[in-house]
Protein backbone atom coordinates (compact mmCIF):
# COMPACT_ATOMS: atom_id res chain seq x y z
CA UNK A 1 0.00 0.00 0.00
CA UNK A 2 2.82 2.64 1.00
CA UNK A 3 4.23 1.99 -2.34
CA UNK A 4 1.41 2.26 -4.43
CA UNK A 5 0.71 5.64 -2.24
CA UNK A 6 4.64 6.51 -2.82
CA UNK A 7 4.43 5.63 -6.67
CA UNK A 8 1.04 8.05 -7.38
CA UNK A 9 2.21 10.70 -4.78
CA UNK A 10 4.98 11.10 -6.88
CA UNK A 11 3.32 11.02 -10.43
CA UNK A 12 0.75 13.46 -9.16
CA UNK A 13 3.44 15.74 -7.45
CA UNK A 14 5.11 16.35 -10.74
CA UNK A 15 1.96 16.70 -12.78
CA UNK A 16 0.36 19.52 -10.33
CA UNK A 17 4.19 21.01 -10.58
CA UNK A 18 3.78 21.19 -14.56
CA UNK A 19 -0.38 22.58 -13.80
CA UNK A 20 1.20 25.06 -11.92
CA UNK A 21 4.16 26.08 -14.35
CA UNK A 22 1.16 26.43 -17.32
CA UNK A 23 -1.23 28.37 -14.71
CA UNK A 24 1.51 31.04 -13.55
CA UNK A 25 3.09 31.23 -17.09
CA UNK A 26 -0.16 31.03 -19.65
CA UNK A 27 1.92 33.02 -21.91
CA UNK A 28 4.61 30.60 -22.29
CA UNK A 29 2.60 27.21 -21.78
CA UNK A 30 2.47 26.33 -25.22
CA UNK A 31 5.54 27.16 -26.05
CA UNK A 32 6.70 24.97 -23.13
CA UNK A 33 5.00 22.37 -24.26
CA UNK A 34 5.65 22.47 -27.76
CA UNK A 35 9.43 22.97 -26.88
CA UNK A 36 9.23 19.38 -24.80
CA UNK A 37 6.90 17.47 -26.42
CA UNK A 38 9.58 16.48 -29.53
CA UNK A 39 12.37 15.90 -27.31
CA UNK A 40 10.26 13.42 -25.38
CA UNK A 41 9.02 11.69 -28.21
CA UNK A 42 12.04 11.50 -30.62
CA UNK A 43 14.95 11.48 -27.73
CA UNK A 44 13.63 10.51 -24.31
CA UNK A 45 10.57 8.01 -24.91
CA UNK A 46 13.02 6.30 -27.22
CA UNK A 47 15.72 6.44 -24.43
CA UNK A 48 13.46 5.27 -21.69
CA UNK A 49 11.91 1.84 -23.83
CA UNK A 50 16.33 1.03 -24.30
CA UNK A 51 16.71 0.88 -20.81
CA UNK A 52 13.85 -1.08 -19.87
CA UNK A 53 13.34 -3.54 -22.26
CA UNK A 54 17.47 -4.26 -22.56
CA UNK A 55 17.74 -4.92 -18.93
CA UNK A 56 14.66 -6.97 -18.53
CA UNK A 57 14.04 -10.93 -18.51
CA UNK A 58 12.52 -11.30 -21.77
CA UNK A 59 12.08 -14.46 -21.52
CA UNK A 60 10.47 -14.60 -18.34
CA UNK A 61 7.99 -11.98 -19.46
CA UNK A 62 7.25 -13.08 -22.99
CA UNK A 63 6.42 -16.44 -21.47
CA UNK A 64 3.73 -15.19 -18.76
CA UNK A 65 3.56 -11.67 -18.78
CA UNK A 66 2.96 -10.44 -22.47
CA UNK A 67 0.50 -13.03 -23.56
CA UNK A 68 -1.87 -11.81 -20.28
CA UNK A 69 -1.45 -7.90 -21.50
CA UNK A 70 -2.59 -9.24 -25.02
CA UNK A 71 -5.47 -11.16 -24.08
CA UNK A 72 -6.84 -8.90 -21.16
CA UNK A 73 -6.60 -6.07 -23.82
CA UNK A 74 -8.38 -8.20 -26.40
CA UNK A 75 -11.26 -9.30 -24.56
CA UNK A 76 -11.48 -5.47 -23.17
CA UNK A 77 -11.63 -3.88 -26.47
CA UNK A 78 -13.45 -6.59 -28.12
CA UNK A 79 -16.39 -5.94 -25.08
CA UNK A 80 -16.48 -2.18 -25.55
CA UNK A 81 -16.83 -2.40 -29.49
CA UNK A 82 -19.50 -4.85 -28.85
CA UNK A 83 -22.05 -2.84 -27.21
CA UNK A 84 -20.61 0.63 -28.89
CA UNK A 85 -21.99 -1.24 -31.72
CA UNK A 86 -24.47 -3.11 -31.21
CA UNK A 87 -26.37 -0.96 -28.22
CA UNK A 88 -25.37 2.83 -28.74
CA UNK A 89 -25.52 2.28 -33.16
CA UNK A 90 -21.38 4.71 -32.95
CA UNK A 91 -19.60 4.51 -36.41
CA UNK A 92 -16.90 2.30 -36.98
CA UNK A 93 -14.00 4.97 -36.16
CA UNK A 94 -15.80 6.31 -32.67
CA UNK A 95 -15.60 2.44 -31.54
CA UNK A 96 -12.49 2.17 -32.72
CA UNK A 97 -11.16 4.68 -30.62
CA UNK A 98 -13.05 3.87 -27.86
CA UNK A 99 -11.99 0.62 -27.63
CA UNK A 100 -8.42 1.55 -28.04
CA UNK A 101 -8.93 3.81 -25.33
CA UNK A 102 -10.42 1.44 -23.17
CA UNK A 103 -7.76 -1.14 -23.21
CA UNK A 104 -4.47 1.00 -23.78
CA UNK A 105 -2.44 1.41 -20.61
CA UNK A 106 -0.50 4.20 -19.83
CA UNK A 107 2.67 2.24 -18.60
CA UNK A 108 4.86 4.25 -20.13
CA UNK A 109 5.21 7.08 -17.72
CA UNK A 110 2.53 6.24 -14.67
CA UNK A 111 3.50 2.38 -14.81
CA UNK A 112 7.24 2.80 -14.33
CA UNK A 113 6.78 4.94 -11.06
CA UNK A 114 3.99 2.77 -9.89
CA UNK A 115 5.95 -0.77 -10.76
CA UNK A 116 9.10 0.43 -8.76
CA UNK A 117 7.82 1.58 -5.82
CA UNK A 118 4.63 -0.82 -5.43
CA UNK A 119 5.99 -4.04 -7.16
CA UNK A 120 9.24 -3.68 -6.96
CA UNK A 121 10.25 -4.11 -10.12
CA UNK A 122 9.89 -3.07 -13.88
CA UNK A 123 9.10 -6.49 -15.45
CA UNK A 124 5.14 -6.01 -15.34
CA UNK A 125 5.79 -2.69 -17.01
CA UNK A 126 8.17 -3.79 -20.03
CA UNK A 127 5.50 -6.60 -20.89
CA UNK A 128 2.89 -4.30 -21.08
CA UNK A 129 4.83 -2.18 -23.48
CA UNK A 130 6.22 -5.05 -25.67
CA UNK A 131 2.06 -6.27 -26.43
CA UNK A 132 0.92 -2.47 -26.64
CA UNK A 133 3.83 -1.27 -29.06
CA UNK A 134 4.53 -4.28 -31.16
CA UNK A 135 1.46 -5.76 -31.20
CA UNK A 136 -1.91 -4.00 -30.29
CA UNK A 137 -0.79 -0.48 -31.92
CA UNK A 138 -0.21 -1.39 -34.91
CA UNK A 139 -3.77 -3.61 -35.27
CA UNK A 140 -5.54 -0.73 -33.77
CA UNK A 141 -3.50 1.80 -36.04
CA UNK A 142 -4.16 -0.41 -39.07
CA UNK A 143 -8.28 -0.21 -38.17
CA UNK A 144 -7.74 3.70 -37.76
CA UNK A 145 -6.86 3.91 -41.34
CA UNK A 146 -9.35 1.83 -42.77
CA UNK A 147 -11.79 3.84 -40.81
CA UNK A 148 -10.58 6.80 -41.95
CA UNK A 149 -11.14 6.83 -45.19
CA UNK A 150 -15.00 6.72 -44.00
CA UNK A 151 -17.49 9.66 -44.07
CA UNK A 152 -16.62 10.34 -40.47
CA UNK A 153 -13.24 11.75 -41.08
CA UNK A 154 -11.89 14.17 -42.79
CA UNK A 155 -9.73 12.53 -46.40
CA UNK A 156 -6.79 11.40 -45.78
CA UNK A 157 -4.08 13.15 -47.26
CA UNK A 158 -1.57 10.29 -47.81
CA UNK A 159 -2.20 6.74 -49.01
CA UNK A 160 -3.62 4.53 -46.17
CA UNK A 161 -0.29 2.65 -46.30
CA UNK A 162 1.64 5.28 -45.70
CA UNK A 163 -0.07 6.54 -42.91
CA UNK A 164 0.22 3.07 -41.30
CA UNK A 165 3.92 2.44 -41.95
CA UNK A 166 4.96 6.11 -40.43
CA UNK A 167 2.71 5.70 -37.24
CA UNK A 168 3.88 2.34 -36.51
CA UNK A 169 7.09 3.08 -37.52
CA UNK A 170 7.27 5.88 -34.65
CA UNK A 171 10.29 6.35 -32.43
CA UNK A 172 9.51 4.32 -29.18
CA UNK A 173 8.17 1.57 -31.57
CA UNK A 174 11.36 1.32 -33.30
CA UNK A 175 13.87 1.85 -30.43
CA UNK A 176 11.95 -1.28 -28.16
CA UNK A 177 12.28 -3.28 -31.37
CA UNK A 178 15.91 -2.44 -31.14
CA UNK A 179 15.66 -2.68 -27.70
CA UNK A 180 14.05 -6.64 -28.18
CA UNK A 181 17.00 -6.92 -30.53
CA UNK A 182 20.19 -6.26 -28.08
CA UNK A 183 18.72 -8.19 -25.31
CA UNK A 184 18.25 -11.34 -27.39
CA UNK A 185 21.61 -11.14 -29.06
CA UNK A 186 23.48 -10.46 -25.57
CA UNK A 187 25.17 -7.54 -27.16
CA UNK A 188 26.23 -4.51 -24.89
CA UNK A 189 27.04 -1.46 -25.45
CA UNK A 190 29.99 1.00 -24.34
CA UNK A 191 29.87 2.37 -21.18
CA UNK A 192 30.26 5.71 -22.67
CA UNK A 193 27.14 4.91 -24.98
CA UNK A 194 24.96 3.21 -22.99
CA UNK A 195 25.45 5.85 -19.70
CA UNK A 196 23.89 9.28 -21.93
CA UNK A 197 21.12 6.73 -22.94
CA UNK A 198 20.26 5.98 -19.00
CA UNK A 199 20.89 9.57 -18.24
CA UNK A 200 18.08 10.95 -21.03
CA UNK A 201 15.53 7.47 -20.32
CA UNK A 202 15.39 8.51 -16.61
CA UNK A 203 14.31 12.33 -17.60
CA UNK A 204 11.10 10.77 -19.71
CA UNK A 205 9.35 10.20 -17.12
CA UNK A 206 9.28 13.83 -15.20
CA UNK A 207 8.93 15.41 -18.40
CA UNK A 208 6.27 13.49 -19.72
CA UNK A 209 4.38 13.89 -16.37
CA UNK A 210 5.04 18.21 -16.45
CA UNK A 211 3.86 17.63 -20.16
CA UNK A 212 1.23 16.20 -19.10
CA UNK A 213 -0.14 18.74 -16.10
CA UNK A 214 0.54 21.62 -18.61
CA UNK A 215 -1.90 20.16 -21.05
CA UNK A 216 -4.73 20.19 -18.18
CA UNK A 217 -5.01 23.69 -17.58
CA UNK A 218 -7.68 25.26 -19.36
CA UNK A 219 -9.57 21.96 -20.51
CA UNK A 220 -13.04 20.74 -19.23
CA UNK A 221 -13.93 17.47 -19.10
CA UNK A 222 -16.98 16.03 -20.70
CA UNK A 223 -16.92 19.27 -22.71
CA UNK A 224 -19.13 17.32 -25.56
CA UNK A 225 -22.17 16.49 -24.10
CA UNK A 226 -23.18 13.81 -27.01
CA UNK A 227 -20.09 11.64 -25.52
CA UNK A 228 -21.18 11.11 -21.98
CA UNK A 229 -22.31 7.73 -22.33
CA UNK A 230 -19.50 6.66 -24.03
CA UNK A 231 -16.60 8.42 -22.16
CA UNK A 232 -18.40 6.79 -19.30
CA UNK A 233 -18.54 3.28 -20.59
CA UNK A 234 -14.53 3.44 -21.73
CA UNK A 235 -13.43 5.05 -18.38
CA UNK A 236 -15.46 2.18 -16.88
CA UNK A 237 -14.11 -0.96 -19.09
CA UNK A 238 -10.61 0.65 -17.87
CA UNK A 239 -10.48 1.07 -14.80
CA UNK A 240 -13.08 -1.44 -13.04
CA UNK A 241 -13.21 -4.46 -16.18
CA UNK A 242 -10.33 -4.83 -17.30
CA UNK A 243 -8.14 -5.04 -14.04
CA UNK A 244 -11.02 -7.90 -13.02
CA UNK A 245 -10.55 -9.20 -16.46
CA UNK A 246 -6.30 -8.88 -16.35
CA UNK A 247 -6.47 -10.72 -12.45
CA UNK A 248 -9.21 -13.49 -13.92
CA UNK A 249 -6.83 -14.36 -16.78
CA UNK A 250 -3.52 -14.42 -14.95
CA UNK A 251 -5.02 -16.29 -12.23
CA UNK A 252 -7.06 -18.50 -13.21
CA UNK A 253 -5.39 -19.28 -17.28
CA UNK A 254 -1.52 -18.25 -15.61
CA UNK A 255 -1.96 -19.63 -12.31
CA UNK A 256 -0.28 -16.53 -11.30
CA UNK A 257 -0.14 -15.67 -7.25
CA UNK A 258 1.27 -13.21 -5.03
CA UNK A 259 3.39 -10.20 -5.76
CA UNK A 260 3.16 -11.55 -9.48
CA UNK A 261 -0.55 -11.66 -9.55
CA UNK A 262 -0.61 -8.26 -7.91
CA UNK A 263 1.24 -7.13 -10.18
CA UNK A 264 -0.95 -7.87 -13.15
CA UNK A 265 -3.69 -6.40 -12.04
CA UNK A 266 -2.39 -3.17 -11.29
CA UNK A 267 -0.87 -2.82 -14.51
CA UNK A 268 -4.73 -3.42 -16.19
CA UNK A 269 -5.96 -0.60 -13.63
CA UNK A 270 -3.72 2.28 -14.56
CA UNK A 271 -5.49 4.96 -16.67
CA UNK A 272 -5.78 5.35 -20.43
CA UNK A 273 -2.16 6.05 -22.66
CA UNK A 274 -2.13 9.58 -24.01
CA UNK A 275 -0.80 7.69 -27.11
CA UNK A 276 -4.20 7.05 -27.98
CA UNK A 277 -5.20 10.92 -28.17
CA UNK A 278 -2.01 11.07 -30.61
CA UNK A 279 -3.20 8.42 -32.75
CA UNK A 280 -6.84 9.49 -32.92
CA UNK A 281 -5.95 12.56 -34.03
CA UNK A 282 -3.59 11.51 -36.98
CA UNK A 283 -6.22 9.36 -38.55
CA UNK A 284 -8.65 12.26 -38.16
CA UNK A 285 -10.71 10.09 -35.85
CA UNK A 286 -13.60 11.84 -33.10
CA UNK A 287 -10.94 12.58 -30.66
CA UNK A 288 -12.85 13.93 -27.94
CA UNK A 289 -14.23 10.62 -26.70
CA UNK A 290 -10.35 9.70 -26.31
CA UNK A 291 -9.50 13.22 -24.47
CA UNK A 292 -12.09 13.18 -22.02
CA UNK A 293 -11.64 9.19 -21.15
CA UNK A 294 -7.95 10.12 -20.67
CA UNK A 295 -8.79 12.98 -18.47
CA UNK A 296 -11.01 11.21 -16.42
CA UNK A 297 -9.03 7.66 -15.98
CA UNK A 298 -6.09 10.02 -15.48
CA UNK A 299 -8.31 11.33 -12.39
CA UNK A 300 -9.82 8.35 -10.74
CA UNK A 301 -6.50 6.34 -11.78
CA UNK A 302 -5.44 6.29 -8.05
CA UNK A 303 -8.72 5.38 -6.19
CA UNK A 304 -8.46 2.33 -8.66
CA UNK A 305 -4.81 1.58 -8.01
CA UNK A 306 -5.69 1.47 -4.47
CA UNK A 307 -8.94 -0.63 -4.41
CA UNK A 308 -6.20 -3.47 -5.89
CA UNK A 309 -3.87 -2.87 -3.33
CA UNK A 310 -6.24 -2.92 -0.89
CA UNK A 311 -7.71 -6.66 -2.40
CA UNK A 312 -4.57 -8.11 -3.52
CA UNK A 313 -2.24 -6.53 -1.67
Amino acid sequence: MSGVLLGFGIVLALIAIGAVAAGLLPSRASDMQRGLQPTIYYVTNPALMLVLVSDADLSAIVGVFTPIALLTAALVGGLYALVSRLALRRPAGQTASGAMASSYVNAGNIGVPIAIYAVGGTDPVVAVLLAQLLVIAPVYLTIFAWCSRGPESAPATVPTWRSIASTVANPVTVATAAAVALSVSGITLPTVLWTPVEMLGHASIPLLLLVFGMSLIGKRPLGDREMIGDVLLAAAMKLAVMPVLAWAVARFLFGLEATELFAVTVMAALPTAQNVFLFASQFRLRSSLVRDVLLLSSLLGLPAVLIVALALG
